[in-house]
This record gives structure tokens, C-alpha cells and sequence, in this order.
């Protein structure tokens, strides 16, 4: 059973040493150009870079580094719509062991052939969360493999923000952080690096229009889940974890942010960086741009979470 307790510092610190061996120490971007339209100074660490193209190996190495010898035997399992289940593959990989991913229908094309480059197993289900998590249990019942969960597993939560860490060592400290935000994983490791290494900067989290439980639920003060996902950002349609509402509440402040804003900012990226980067990812801009005051003459770190893109379907080639 996937471990929802809440993880602390110290596990951020031993989730750092965990995955050094295996995640790669990815660069950091900046650009005058970006940092005149958005008037702050801005520094993007490229997670896109990050082996199997995203943030989550991070986590899911750590997770599967931190499983007992037996317990990591039997392999692991999780749900995915892509980037976590590549993740797992790939970290399953480096151990050794078997690993399967329940992915939903709708899923990217070019994320699940990432899954597959790196050895899982896929199981298909419909694309409600129900339905993921019956999938699994039933996983997990024929093969007696351990759940990973994407978002709402306490190493994984203390792995994602080893890239938040890395920023702030390598160039901060910054005024303001700025992450996108769906199950709540990186959101969530980036709150413990915070509090870890620089406890006055700010956590802003960048939500799509169509799946704002985050900003909602904050706003609330308990989860709102209720909820039918639509946008763009594939990667950020999950619902917000326990653990991760309970690191988050009071700390950190929430930019909704519509699609069509998402895609402006992603072609930007992509025009101005050079660097191929997901939806889900180019709304950490997105948010950015779209409340200039709100970050006018600060140094601002953005995590650029991921850049499994689907080449075929680009979102402005029908333009």
C-alpha cells in the first residue's frame, strides 16, 4: 500500500542522497527576453531534461530506492497518464524489477510510448480515477506488487522536491517559486524544500481553469474533489492528495490559469528558450505573465516540469 504519511525535511534530505546516483542535476534557464516581458527575473529549471522527460523520476526513484529488498521483488505498481508511469518504468529499470502502469484511456500517445521504451507493463482502464484505482487493487492482488501512487505517496512527495532544492542551492534564494500544481506531488516536495532552504520565499502554484481543486479546496480549507477534469494539461487533470493538502494549506497561493494562456506561453518557450516543453509544464509562465504585477522586479524561480509532447498533435498546428 502506497505510504500517505506526511513526509518532512529530513526525508526531503534523504530522498536528495537516494536518487543521486540515478537522477540527473538538470540545468538552469534564463532569458532577457522573458525576463522583459514578465518584468522579473526569472530562472527555469529544466526538469524537461530530466531523465525520461520530467520531474517525476525524482520521485519515483526515490520510492523505489527506499523499498525493502523483498518488498522491491515483487515488483511496482501504479496509475498514470503518463509521466509518472514513465518514471516508474525507468526507476523500476535501475533496480531491476518488474513494473505496471494502469493508464487511462485519452492518454498522450508520445507519454505512453515512453512507458513502454522503458519495460512496463501497461493496463488499460476508463479514465476516471475509480476506475484507475480498481485497476490497481487488482494489480496488486494477482502480482503482489507495491503502489507508487503518483502524487499522494509520501516518498514520492520527498523525491519531486529534490529539483526545488537543487534551484535554490545552485541560484537562489528567490523571492517567489513558482510550480505547476494537479495531484499535488511537486507542489508539495517544493513546499519541504522551502522550508528546508529558504522558509521567506514564496509558493505560488500555477492550476489549469478546468481542474482548480487546488485552488479551491485551499480556499476552503478542506478538499474539494468534485470535480470533472478539462484542459489541456494532461499532467495536472489529477485530484489533490491528502498529504499533499495538509503540506500546502497556508503555504502556498494559487494562479488560475486559463488554456489558451497556457498555450501562448508554451510556443513561447518553445520560440524564445528553444526547449520543447509540455502544457502542463508552460503553465508555470502562463501564470507569470498572467499577473505581472504580482511579480514585477523579483527573482523568481520556475520549475519546467516536463516535455513529453506529442509532436503530432501539436496545440497551434491546426492554426
Amino acid at each position: 500500500m502506497t505510504d500517505s504519511s506526511l513526509p518532512c525535511v529530513d526525508d526531503l534530505l534523504a530522498a536528495a542522497a537516494r536518487v543521486a546516483p540515478h537522477a540527473s542535476v538538470t540545468p538552469v534557464l534564463q532569458s532577457q527576453v522573458l525576463d522583459a516581458l514578465s518584468g522579473a527575473r526569472l530562472a527555469f529549471k529544466a526538469e524537461h531534461l530530466q531523465r525520461g522527460g520530467a520531474f517525476k523520476f525524482r520521485g519515483a526513484c526515490n520510492a523505489v530506492w527506499a523499498l525493502p529488498e523483498a518488498v522491491a521483488a515483487r515488483g511496482v505498481v501504479t496509475h498514470s497518464s503518463g509521466n509518472h508511469g514513465a518514471a516508474l518504468a525507468l526507476a523500476a529499470r535501475t533496480r531491476g524489477i518488474a513494473c505496471h502502469v494502469v493508464v487511462p484511456e485519452g492518454a498522450v500517445a508520445a507519454k505512453l510510448a515512453n512507458i513502454v521504451r522503458h519495460g512496463a507493463t501497461l493496463w488499460r482502464c476508463d479514465s476516471t480515477i475509480a476506475a484507475r484505482e480498481a485497476m490497481c487493487a487488482q494489480v496488486e492482488a494477482e502480482t503482489g506488487a507495491t503502489l507508487v501512487h503518483p502524487y499522494a505517496d509520501s516518498h514520492v512527495i520527498a523525491g519531486q522536491g529534490t529539483a526545488a532544492l537543487e534551484l535554490l542551492g545552485s541560484h537562489g534564494p528567490f523571492d517567489t517559486l513558482v510550480v505547476p500544481v494537479g495531484g499535488g506531488g511537486l507542489a508539495a516536495g517544493t513546499r519541504l524544500a522551502l522550508q528546508a532552504a529558504s522558509p521567506v520565499t514564496r509558493l505560488v502554484l500555477a492550476e489549469p481553469e478546468g481542474a482548480a481543486d487546488t485552488a479551491r479546496s485551499l480556499a476552503a480549507g478542506e478538499r474539494r474533489l468534485d470535480f470533472t477534469p478539462d484542459t489541456i494539461c494532461d499532467g495536472l487533470r489529477g485530484t489533490l492528495g491528502a498529504p499533499n493538502f495538509a503540506l500546502l494549506q497556508g503555504a502556498a497561493e494559487v494562479i488560475i490559469v486559463d488554456d489558451a494562456a497556457t498555450v501562448a506561453a508554451m510556443r513561447l518557450l518553445w520560440q524564445v528558450l528553444k526547449q520543447v516543453v509540455e502544457p502542463s509544464s508552460a503553465i508555470a509562465l502562463a501564470a507569470i505573465l498572467s499577473q505581472p504585477a504580482r511579480f514585477a522586479g523579483q527573482r523568481v524561480g520556475v520549475v519546467l516540469s516536463g516535455g513529453n509532447v506529442d509532436l503530432d498533435a501539436l496545440p497551434w498546428a491546426a492554426a
